[in-house]
């Protein structure tokens, strides 16, 4: 029997999209090193998701978002869609081509 994730509502399904649908483009394979790059400028690690947001990371490398700001719609999801942007984001992070996640394997450390 395989593990299913079970399903919790969106609550604010118009920021949740946003971010969504910006994470998707941020992690396009014709993008993604770009985004490693600035990662690593600021000595951010990939997977402080909260990070990323905070330090305007994500901004830099979509436009909706540098309109809209990631930070503010990231603070207007409730406690469980901030939760599942989370997790949709580690799904990004580990869907990233291997040749591209050894160039940056600093950023993928756990320490």
């Amino acid at each position: 029997m395989r593990f299913q994730q079970g399903a919790i509502k969106i609550e604010r399904e118009k920021e949740f999209g946003a971010l969504r649908d910006a994470l998707n483009r941020v992690f396009a394979p014709e993008g993604v090193e770009q985004f490693l790059k600035r990662l690593n400028s600021k000595g951010i690690r990939i997977r402080d998701f909260e990070l990323v947001v905070a330090g305007g990371v994500l901004e830099q490398g979509d436009e909706f978002l540098a309109k809209s700001g990631a930070r503010k719609l990231y603070e207007a999801l409730p406690t469980s869609d901030r939760g599942q942007i989370r997790e949709f984001y580690l799904s990004k992070v580990e869907e990233v081509a291997q040749e591209v996640r050894a160039k940056y394997q600093k950023l993928y450390r756990y320490y």
